[in-house]
């Protein structure tokens, strides 16, 4: 395992790592949980990802147990949250949450921080994100609101998630003329067929503000493992009912197809279609770490073995994957 610097920050991470989404309380209970953060950090991995919204705060809950009963050395162990979403939100026909949801108002991000910290049973989270822009709340106001919080020691840095390159240069030139703390990294999809906001649209903010990567999804939730080429088998994210959105995407005709031949590339490296995945997506040097999803220590353990087939990723390979994928990469 390898660290990376987390931008221009001083904090670094495992260029793999492990997050929480559709798995904590969906799939992985207290104890395994605690079984595959051990696995993660034997192998390395010093960087554990949630967010608020994940099982509706239950996630948080449930690494925050984990790690309690690990009892792993907390300067050694890198752990994130995201706030933009809120808990309970309100359904159809009930009162809103006016100032709960979709906003990264003060009031909201001060609250959110003291709830996180209850689950996560830490006295700081290292890395927050805000999950999502927030068009209703001035800019200047959400950045002010994260330099607060980290000057009481609630978080140490603060970055965004699925924010555009403007909104993100934005923010970064809000706290540069008012000397405040900085976004520091940013938390976007990217693999094989979703690339061009990581390569083409974010490329001047790299070398313009030092902006760090903590990547999410390099196996398209689910399809750069080839398990539906055949359709959606039985106990997979694809059938959880919570993850119906995803189905199309998992089942489209001409990706499976492109998969089936990345299957024939991964085995002339000797490797699985998913470990050349995880391995092309952390062979960009603008990524501080891949965050790898799984079910089972077993699933985790196969996914970490990406890091051998990265050194066999040669132009060549990569001139042969780029044919088959980037014709239908967004």
């Amino acid at each position: 395992m390898q660290y990376r610097r987390l931008g221009r920050s001083g904090l670094q991470v495992s260029e793999l790592s492990l997050g929480s989404w559709v798995t904590y309380h969906n799939q992985v209970d207290v104890s395994a949980a605690k079984d595959m953060l051990a696995a993660a950090f034997d192998a390395g991995v010093n960087f554990f990802d949630n967010a608020e919204i994940y099982a509706n705060g239950r996630s948080e809950s449930i690494m925050g147990e984990a790690l309690r009963q690990l009892g792993l050395p907390r300067l050694d162990v890198v752990v994130s949250t995201k706030f933009f979403w809120g808990l309970d939100r309100a359904k159809p026909g009930e009162r809103p949450r006016i100032n709960g949801q979709d906003t990264l108002n003060r009031k909201y991000l001060h609250q959110a921080i003291d709830g996180a910290l209850r689950r996560l049973q830490l006295d700081f989270v290292d890395l927050v994100f805000c999950h999502r822009p927030d068009p209703h709340t001035p800019i200047e106001e959400t950045v002010w609101a994260f330099h607060d919080l980290i000057t009481r020691g609630k978080l140490l840095y603060w970055g965004t998630s699925e924010w555009s390159a403007q909104e993100i240069r934005a923010a970064w030139e809000i706290a540069d003329r008012h000397h405040l703390h900085k976004p520091v990294m940013e938390q976007p999809q990217y693999h094989l067929f979703h690339r061009r906001r990581v390569e083409e649209e974010y490329a001047r903010l790299y070398e313009d503000i030092g902006l760090g990567l903590t990547t999410w999804s390099p196996l398209a939730s689910g399809l750069l493992t080839g398990k539906y080429r055949r359709g959606i088998p039985e106990g997979s994210r694809g059938a959880l009912e919570n993850m119906a959105f995803l189905r199309d995407g998992l089942t489209d005709p001409a990706k499976n197809a492109a998969v089936g031949q990345l299957e024939e590339i991964a085995a002339d490296l000797g490797g699985t279609v998913a470990q050349l995945a995880i391995a092309w997506a952390n062979r960009n040097p603008r990524v501080s770490t891949v965050i790898l999803g799984a079910s089972r220590i077993a699933q985790l353990q196969d996914n970490l073995k990406a890091l051998t087939l990265a050194p066999r990723l040669t132009p060549e390979v990569l001139a042969r994957i780029d044919a088959v994928t980037k014709p239908l990469a967004a």
